[in-house]
């Protein structure tokens, strides 16, 4: 196992030509947004929950404007179904394994009840979202070892700044193109009529054949291990504080497939690869005061900006999940960690 995980371009991988980052280079980056981790480990297992709160206060009663793009629907994700037809995002989100998602569900669903007396009684009821990866390569999956209160303590555990990556939260077990993966963030800046915004992005990365990983400068790490079928999945959560419309949303969510490509990827059958996005301007109140409310969008004209954001900021939270993980023992064969492939093949 190293001993020391640092993020991609600590280890020398270059984003050459590409838009600047923020300060942390997180998903945090943008204003509002708190990310906290629960890790499981010990005794077969290797699991956990990320709680991503995407704005202050109450969300049920003030929502987030959202969208979501299905790159391909292998998966087993809650909430998606009603985020995809309303565009509006009413409670945080949690990462988790498989068989975990409806306990991450009662557990959103619990939080909105204690916040909010009228749901289910004057009101209508509470849509939670949950996304998933198989960690059953290295943890017990069938311990269903993911408590409410596992959920719970993630989310109070939930702040701004920097935060874990790797090996952490739900990533704890996930592996990608034949290495140890798991969780992963990046960000870009974007000037755009005289003002500044940011896109930042959170992966869950568990997909990738072994040997199809390509980085930047175009070396194609291999874990000298057989190839593997293409049946894992990816989690993009992309968050950002551009004055977005809904199809514009959906346009922006659509290509972190880009980035997903960019490393090699190619949505195979039994791959769940789904992008999640979210903008902290222009909030849609449950009790509106009028009937009408203003909102901000960006001209199309100008989108692709913003395009560009989430391909780059996506193709490197991958990396950064790769590069952050040690090697791990798996079931049936070891993930090494890219970290340790990167020093040994240092250019």
């Amino acid at each position: 196992m190293s001993k020391h995980q640092a993020s991609a371009r600590d280890l020398g991988i270059r984003f050459e030509g590409h838009l600047p980052s923020g300060p942390l280079n997180a998903l945090t980056d943008v204003a509002g947004v708190k990310l906290g981790h629960v890790t499981l480990q010990g005794e077969g297992l290797a699991t956990g929950v990320t709680a991503i709160i995407p704005g202050e206060g109450n969300l049920f009663r003030s929502k987030l404007r959202g969208a979501v793009d299905v790159i391909n629907g292998f998966g087993k994700s809650a909430g998606l179904m009603q985020l995809a037809e309303l565009g509006t995002l009413e409670t945080p989100i949690l990462l988790t394994n498989t068989l975990n998602v409806g306990t991450c569900t009662e557990a959103l669903v619990r939080r909105a009840l204690a916040e909010n007396d009228d749901i289910g009684r004057s009101t209508g009821t509470v849509n939670a979202l949950v996304c998933e990866c198989n960690d059953g390569a290295i943890s017990d999956i069938r311990a269903l070892a993911v408590t409410q209160e596992h959920a719970a303590e993630a989310l109070a555990k939930a702040a701004p700044g920097a935060f874990a990556q790797g090996a952490v939260g739900a990533g704890t077990g996930m592996t990608a193109f034949g290495f140890k993966a798991g969780i992963g963030t990046a960000s870009r800046v974007m000037e755009i009529g005289g003002e500044r915004f940011t896109l930042g992005v959170l992966v869950l990365a568990n997909f990738g054949p072994a040997g199809q990983l390509m980085l930047p400068d175009g070396r194609r790490p291999h874990p000298k291990d057989l190839a593997e079928r293409e049946q894992g999945s990816v989690i993009v959560i992309l968050g950002t504080d551009l004055p977005l419309a809904d199809r514009q949303l959906q346009r922006v969510a659509k290509r972190a497939g880009a980035g997903l490509a960019r490393l090699g990827a190619f949505y195979g059958h039994g791959s769940g690869d789904l992008s999640v996005i979210f903008t902290t301007a222009d909030r849609v109140e449950h009790d509106p005061a009028t009937p009408f409310a203003p909102q901000r969008r960006l001209s199309d004209d100008l989108i692709d900006l913003a395009f560009r954001a989430a391909a780059e900021a996506t193709q490197e939270a991958v990396l950064n999940a790769l590069c952050h993980a040690p090697g791990t023992q798996g079931h049936s064969r070891y993930y090494p960690s890219l970290a340790d492939w990167l020093k040994e093949n240092q250019q």
